[in-house]
């Protein structure tokens, strides 16, 4: 058996493992005798947490930052459910239409002078949107300033899977309002000139979309305008999520009102599915105009380089989220966890720093953390002596009540917590969790045995010591060196100090070099925490001699 010492351990000094709690605040608060408190969250942040999916930190809704799901428009470097980057991003957060930019740089934006900007009460994401009004000067113009970016001309040929996305709150979806346009001019292959354009404009309150000159044969030859148009009318005075999106392998051209299939044609040679597929081919000069004519407001606005499924409807994923410590370290073996106390609530907004939103502090601590929308939290740990012997396997964590008191077997020198984040039915709350308490009771080791004596022989030293009563002990450990309080010893026969002796209460150490003072001191280990021994006993010291015979 295996045991740890740390130089400069002197005389009676209790024997202190070297490695204590990495990175955490132990407070020292006592909620019992010999209870102790581990601090995450609060002023102590959240390092600690290791591993987090669709989780993440929210500074301002409370004096420290808090964990909470990661809203799915602010994944601005992943994109909504799949790792495809965003081609532009317009989320009219930046409270007047002067300022409005295209966050991933790839656009330059130009506002209409009668363009107006919404503010978070009115927006659908964030703190803004875009408001128009109608009238002539009322739209965004919108140019590529990047040769890869979507609406440029691709330095491959054609474009291949794109999504368009936004959402729209109409005043009156009048016959003849504008939503999106898209223009631009290029060469074809033969060499004709060509005046390309995409058009999104209200009929018979249906959103209709027309693409000319946009999809091409690989020759270049055949260009099939395509038209389709929402089956249901769209409600006045309410949001509604669209998308268009496009798979290049099978030509099919889709679009969705609210996460439903409204529309669908396919670019293909055969106008359905299979033939030879027709893509896009961007012109040059190109330019995307937002609003002309149209009287209400539209907010985030997205284009990607792929096909987007599922459609990002919600604020927060419906999966959830999960957030997982690296292991902790408590200091000593067979530790036990008594309980763990949360402090949180809910929030509603975008999941970003001062994007506005509800906060909710009703959560008082104990039992499910859980809330009348149905969003939730839901806690794990395991706990053990030896943190590499953990795998993936569910069946090692245990859930956690809060405030409740853990069974006896939640034990261990390392615990390791998970929390599993739910949003609400609507997806648009997340609980949100501020501060984690963990209330543990370290392990007491044994006390030391009494009486430790010491006899000088020749190359040799005969120890003995009186045992300790205590039944849960397992068995003592001898060590020794040349200096008072350094247990580096390595002649002995039996081996190098510390020496695991089981349960004898006697041992003569041979092998010892005689002329040389030696010192010896004994600690006791309990039956099911051997790796760890107890304080030691006073220390003793002899010198072996060759004897008179």
């Amino acid at each position: 058996m295996a045991f740890r010492t740390s130089r400069g351990i002197r005389g009676k000094t209790v024997f202190v493992l070297s490695s204590l709690l990495v990175g955490f605040m132990a407070s020292g608060s006592l909620y019992g005798l010999g209870e102790k408190t581990l601090v995450l969250g609060a002023g102590s942040g959240w390092k600690q947490v290791e591993k987090r999916k669709g989780v993440t930190e929210i500074p301002l809704i409370r004096p420290n930052p808090v964990l909470a799901l990661s809203s799915l428009r602010s994944r601005d470097e992943a994109g909504p459910a799949l790792d495809i980057p965003p081609d532009m991003i317009l989320s009219f957060d930046e409270g007047s239409p002067e300022w409005f930019a295209d966050r991933t740089g790839n656009y330059r934006v130009s506002a209409g002078t009668t363009l107006g900007a919404a503010n978070r009460q009115w927006a659908k994401e964030g703190t803004g949107a875009a408001r128009f009004s109608g009238e002539g000067e009322s739209e965004l113009r919108v140019f590529p300033l990047r040769g890869d970016a979507l609406l440029s001309p691709s330095p491959g040929g054609a474009v291949r899977d794109f999504s368009i996305e936004f959402w729209l709150y109409p005043f009156n979806a009048g016959n003849g309002e504008r939503i999106l346009s898209w223009t631009s001019v290029r060469q074809t292959q033969p060499g004709d000139s060509l005046y390309q354009y995409i058009h999104g404009i209200f009929v018979r309150n249906r959103l209709q979309w027309t693409f000319t000159d946009f999809f091409s044969d690989p020759a270049d030859v055949r260009r099939p305008p395509l038209t389709l148009s929402s089956i249901s009318p769209l409600a006045p005075q309410t949001w509604s999520h669209h998308l268009i999106r496009f798979d290049s392998a099978t030509g099919m051209l889709e679009y969705l009102v609210n996460g439903k299939l409204e529309g669908m044609v396919y670019a293909t040679s055969t106008g359905r599915e299979g033939g030879e597929v027709y893509c896009p081919v961007i012109g040059r000069e190109g330019q995307l105009i937002l609003g002309g004519h149209y009287t209400g407001i539209l907010d985030e606005l997205r284009t990607y380089r792929g096909y987007i499924d599922p459609p990002p409807l919600t604020r927060y994923p419906r999966e959830g989220g999960r957030a997982e410590t690296r292991p902790l370290d408590l200091g000593v073996g067979n530790t036990r966890v008594l309980k763990i106390e949360v402090l949180g609530g809910r929030f509603s907004g975008s999941g970003t720093a001062g994007s506005g939103g509800r906060v909710y502090r009703d959560y008082t601590g104990t039992e499910n953390f859980h809330f009348s929308d149905n969003s939730a939290l839901q806690f794990f740990i395991r706990a053990g002596n030896n943190p590499y012997s953990w795998t993936n396997d569910e069946s090692e964590w245990h859930p956690v009540m809060p405030g409740g008191e853990l069974p006896g077997s939640i034990q261990g020198r390392f615990i390791q917590l998970a929390a599993v984040f739910y949003p609400s039915g609507d997806g648009e709350t997340t609980p949100y969790l501020d501060e984690i308490r963990i209330i543990y009771k370290p392990h007491t080791p044994p006390d030391p045995p009494a009486l430790v004596s010491a006899i000088a022989r020749d190359g040799a030293v005969d120890l003995s010591w009186r045992p300790n009563p205590d039944p849960e002990v397992g068995g003592y450990v001898v060590y020794y060196g040349m200096s008072s309080g350094e247990y580096f010893g390595d002649a002995a026969v039996l081996g190098s100090s510390p020496i695991d002796v089981g349960k004898r209460t006697s041992i003569r150490l041979d092998g010892l070099r005689n002329g040389t003072l030696y010192y010896f001191s004994v600690a006791a280990y309990d039956r099911l925490n051997g790796d760890f021994p107890g304080p030691f006993s006073r220390e003793v010291s002899a010198r072996p001699l060759r004897m008179m015979e």
